[in-house]
């Protein structure tokens, strides 16, 4: 079994590294009065689990008869003969509506239903960014209808990708990257646990390649336990992280070698839309490319300035604009 399941934290108590975020959290268990909720973050820091630790807090045992999860994928991306085929929503499908029609009634069907010995019930959206305009509007309005048996819980790794609408009703809690510091001290746990060791200089090329997502520190963590130190850790790591979104960044670079500022903003974002990735994600797929292809010191403050902003929360695609126009003005016109 991964051992990033066999660790996932049980309570709030057990979320490490987001101690506001939690005391937040525990307040809501506590008084049972809960807002509606937009919860950003980058992969890895303990979004997903922290809403589950709220719902477990609020409901106890019938936690999961209160909660509705949908992702954003399953309802719009895979289209309506999906929607049919899926025995959640079969029995609400109609063939005669189309995609947005059906995701409306699902969503109103589900918000509707009494919560269970409770005074509302929660539905949580994972992955929101991936909500239509249209899917988001309709959102608001059931919102609106039903804020008083229901809290609306929207998880995302874009916030900026929320309409207005949808962001001014909730209260935003942001998830920041987990601190090296904490990660390798979980990891040291774990290895504890499990019986198993690691040699430090592998520890810290774990924490280092994780970049904040303790997820995924906990699976290098495995791979190289398993190994038993058989494999060059930094080889496996390097090609475990290699990538189509890393060939993406790197024509990006090319786009803006040559001046084409447009291209590489549009390629920058489809990293983001298409593909998925957070601005934080597509900042560490192009300091990867600059590790392989480049050495300009210019480069290395403009990317490590772009990712304290957007620690911060900073707009999505304003950040990573303005990270390329930085590259092209003080690099590539020299």
């Amino acid at each position: 079994m991964l051992w990033s399941e066999v660790y996932r934290p049980k309570g709030c108590e057990d979320i490490i590294g987001q101690d506001e975020v939690v005391r937040y959290l525990v307040s809501f268990a506590e008084s049972g009065s809960v807002p509606h909720m937009l919860i950003s973050g980058p992969h890895g820091t303990g979004k997903t689990v922290a809403v589950e630790c709220l719902a477990k807090g609020l409901y106890a045992e019938n936690w999961e008869a209160n909660v509705s999860t949908f992702s954003a994928a399953d309802l719009l991306g895979r289209g309506r003969s999906a929607l049919e085929a899926d025995e959640r929503f079969g029995h609400i499908y109609r063939k005669d509506q189309s995609l947005i029609v059906n995701f409306k009634y699902i969503v109103k069907w589900y918000a509707s239903m009494r919560p269970l010995d409770a005074p509302f019930k929660l539905m949580v959206f994972e992955d929101a960014h991936d909500l239509t305009f249209e899917a988001q509007q309709a959102l608001r309005r059931t919102m609106e209808r039903y804020s008083a048996t229901c809290r609306f819980i929207f998880i995302t790794t874009r916030p900026s990708a929320i309409i207005p609408a949808i962001a001014s009703r909730c209260l935003p809690l942001f998830f920041a990257p987990i601190e090296s510091g904490i990660i390798r001290a979980r990891l040291e746990e774990i290895l504890a646990a499990e019986a198993a060791t690691l040699p430090a200089d592998d520890l810290d090329l774990i924490v280092h390649a994780a970049q904040g997502d303790l997820r995924r520190a906990i699976i290098y963590l495995q791979l190289a336990a398993g190994s038993g130190g058989d494999a060059d850790l930094a080889e496996v790591l390097a090609e475990v992280s290699r990538s189509e979104t890393g060939n993406v960044a790197a024509s990006a670079f090319d786009a803006l070698r040559t001046g084409n500022f447009d291209a590489a903003s549009r390629i920058a974002e489809s990293l983001m839309i298409e593909y998925g990735l957070s601005a934080r994600e597509v900042v560490h797929e192009l300091r990867q490319v600059v590790r392989r292809e480049y050495n300009h010191p210019v480069l290395a403050v403009a990317l490590a300035d772009a990712d304290h902003r957007l620690c911060h929360n900073a707009n999505d695609f304003v950040q990573v604009n303005a990270l390329l126009a930085r590259i092209a003005k003080e690099v590539f016109c020299e």
